[in-house]
């Protein structure tokens, strides 16, 4: 059977009717790597071997009827999602031989349905980028143009899904590093609720802002996925009790009367305009649909790129400061004292872009710029969350870009940090409010790039999220890469 692009409800189907074998589904998708990602470069490590043994005690629970919704799917996951046994490395020197004696909740979760792991995929450095170019072993290609970024920091995701190196995949999103490389690749991409998924086993940039997502083919897929990873876990104190809900309960139904605001500032300037003109054609299709357009204004969203990086980059200098090359991580050659060995190791194992962000952090935590610094930006975390909260007062959802441009250069940006970082602005302020919020493309520019939309919901309500997503992909036809 044709298994190009295809939807994890029909490789559902096909592996319960026994028309496909689990380890059928696993050789395509390791054929397809072995003859394309060398050029793409989205896998770090290829698990074959284990990925065959997982086929075929996936295929044992199918025959004897046990199997669940991801039984013998095949997946990637991003790499620094801690799998037992099997390098991590977060693309960084510092972590070049790490190998987890134990499995990230998300994983065990995976592994206990059964699933098969193709291997782990690249990203920036510590998931600290837009680009994936800032990975130490695999700088990520995009699946629709090999000299353009997939984004990130979860590029390797978003590509092995658009360019079918994978049923689904994993990804981490701590400002739009799960949305934003969906948008450039072509794919749906779902950054759940703050607390709604456990983050023990995920390697933390900032915890107050990380949580892990799926990547895939539909918003029905990532629903389904979804499914599967939620729910309170002892090991991670900030996972919300609420009882998880069936995220596919309101695929198919009418989104008619649903209300979508449209926040003003996320359309103007800084906006592509093959882009902005994208999106609003994809709210005149949700109209179209039954759902009511709402024009509104969150003025914050100007304040929200210092805000972010003050608060993501204090908490990665925390994070980052146990890797010194004696409790973890890299271990320098060179270091004639206890300082210079720490110094060393750190300077080795780290690169430039977490080295910034350290510096970054410690400055804006330093005494006497605290209160100037760090401080207004958990006022302005407030301020964005109380216009969220007035916004959902009135309104369902909210639509935006995912990204203010389609997919850059390879070598474009790289060189011009604040040019990156203000690059998301369209997605940062879903993670500073904890906020669910899907990307799922909406049409393509005139080099036939990929443009994708962010449908932003209320906390905990990423059942309405995926209804939305679903309704508008129903009528919207992707066009695949043509590797």
């Amino acid at each position: 059977m044709d298994m190009k692009n295809i939807s994890l409800a029909k490789l559902r189907e096909a592996l319960d009717q026994r028309k496909l074998s689990a380890r059928e589904a696993t050789e395509f998708y390791l054929k397809r790597i072995k003859e394309y990602d060398a050029d793409l470069e989205c896998y770090i490590t290829v698990t074959e071997e284990k990925a065959l043994e997982q086929a075929d005690k996936a295929q044992k629970r199918i025959d004897e009827g046990k199997a669940s919704a991801l039984t013998g799917i095949p997946m990637a996951i991003k790499d620094n999602i801690c799998t037992e046994g099997v390098l991590t490395t977060c693309s960084s020197e510092m972590l070049e031989d790490f190998v987890p004696p134990y499995n990230a909740t998300v994983m065990q979760k995976l592994e206990d349905e059964n699933i098969v792991m193709l291997g782990k995929v690249s990203l920036d450095e510590f998931a600290m980028g837009g680009s994936t170019q800032t990975s130490a072993f695999k700088k990520t290609k995009n699946p629709y143009d090999k000299s353009r970024v997939p984004g990130g920091s979860s590029g390797g995701s978003a590509s092995a899904v658009g360019a079918d190196l994978c049923a689904a995949a994993l990804g981490s999103d701590t400002g739009g590093s799960i949305r934003q490389p969906s948008s450039f690749c072509g794919v749906v991409g779902l950054k759940p609720t703050y607390s709604r998924v456990s983050r023990y086993g995920l390697v933390a940039f900032a915890s107050s802002l990380d949580q892990i997502g799926p990547l895939a083919r539909s918003s029905r897929d990532c629903a389904v996925i979804l499914n599967s990873i939620c729910g309170f876990d002892m090991h991670d104190g900030t996972s919300s009790r609420r009882e998880v809900p069936d995220f596919t309960a309101k695929i198919g139904q009418d989104i008619k009367g649903l209300k979508i605001a449209l926040p003003k500032e996320f359309y103007e300037e800084g906006i592509d305009d093959e882009v902005r003109k994208c999106v609003l054609k994809a709210a005149d299709d949700l109209k179209a649909m039954g759902a009511t357009i709402v024009n509104c204004s969150m003025p914050s969203l100007k304040f929200a790129i210092p805000a972010y990086y003050l608060i993501s980059s204090a908490e990665a200098c925390s994070n980052l400061s146990r890797y010194d090359g004696i409790k973890y991580g890299h271990r320098s050659a060179v270091g004639e004292s206890y300082e210079d060995l720490i110094k060393n190791s750190r300077s080795e194992g780290f690169g430039d872009e977490v080295k910034r962000r350290i510096l970054l952090g410690n400055y804006a935590l330093s005494s006497g710029y605290y209160d100037a610094y760090y401080g207004k930006a958990m006022a302005l975390k407030q301020l964005i969350r109380k216009e969220y909260n007035d916004i959902f007062e009135q309104c369902d959802v909210v639509l935006t870009p995912t990204a203010p441009t389609t997919a850059y250069k390879v070598h474009e940006n790289i060189s011009d940090p604040v040019k990156m970082y203000q690059a998301d602005f369209c997605t940062v302020t879903v993670n500073i409010a904890g906020l669910p919020a899907v990307s799922t493309p909406c049409g393509y520019d005139k080099q036939g790039l990929p443009i994708g939309m962010s449908i932003i919901g209320k906390q905990f309500d990423e059942q309405t999220v995926i209804q939305v997503a679903d309704a508008y992909e129903a009528s919207f036809e992707r066009v695949l890469p043509k590797l």
